[in-house]
């Protein structure tokens, strides 16, 4: 079993409704979903391309998958989250945009917004304690070779290379596109998600994933409303 930190939208948010029906699975009711068909990409290509974040489900990485310390509980992990929630005011992120990251797309701010990047800090540095130490073979799995300092260096500090300085907010919408075909992903992104990007995105929660088994669909265990937040 593995736990993680995400954000996403409430269950019943429209973003996550979208967001669902694309990728072909709801994180929050396991519910699976026929890949839809476009004119321009065909619903084979667009279930392919779709694979990786649909095993994960729709979010934004905030703490990273991790065992659980041997020390700690799942108990314990989830009364130390819920008092987070209930401490952290909800914010707003002034503007979501479609944004292309290297070879796959997300939903990303639409500049840097500072109280987001604090926000995620806290997060990670606060659950570092439930946090098993990574083993030699995750870590080779992360490719450390191919990272920068820093991200080497939170890699073995907080488990992830892309926290801290490094942390990046996306909501990933595909897995790696071919050059040839990202013109027709952006397109097709763009009309689908046009209701939710160019406006604020509203950070009301904090969610636990978890991952019965190594390779399994990650599913949403909790959603835990932000201080000031409906649930």
């Amino acid at each position: 079993m593995r736990y993680a930190l995400y954000f996403s939208p409430p269950k019943d948010d429209p973003l996550v409704g979208a967001a669902s029906l694309w990728l072909g699975r709801d994180a929050f009711t396991g519910e699976t979903y026929p890949a839809p068909d476009h004119e321009r990409l065909g619903a084979v290509e667009q279930f392919d391309l779709t694979a990786d974040p649909r095993r994960y489900g729709f979010h934004a990485t905030i703490k990273a998958p991790f065992s659980l310390a041997t020390s700690v509980t799942e108990k314990d992990l989830m009364t130390v989250a819920e008092d987070f929630a209930a401490r952290t005011p909800a914010f707003e992120i002034p503007e979501l945009v479609l944004g292309q990251l290297g070879r796959f797309f997300a939903l990303v701010p639409g500049s840097l917004h500072q109280p987001l990047q604090d926000f995620a800090a806290k997060v990670v540095k606060s659950f570092e304690p439930f946090r098993a130490a990574l083993s030699e073979a995750d870590i080779v799995r992360r490719s450390p070779e191919k990272l920068s300092d820093s991200q080497r260096a939170n890699l073995q500090r907080w488990g992830y290379p892309y926290v801290m300085e490094d942390f990046g907010f996306h909501m990933t919408l595909s897995g790696q596109v071919p050059a040839e075909r990202a013109d027709v992903m952006k397109a097709v992104l763009t009309e689908r998600f046009a209701d939710f990007t160019g406006r604020p995105l509203l950070i009301s929660g904090l969610a636990v994933f978890t991952e019965e088994a190594r390779g399994a669909p990650f599913k949403v265990h909790s959603w835990l409303p932000l201080a000031g937040a409906k649930s």
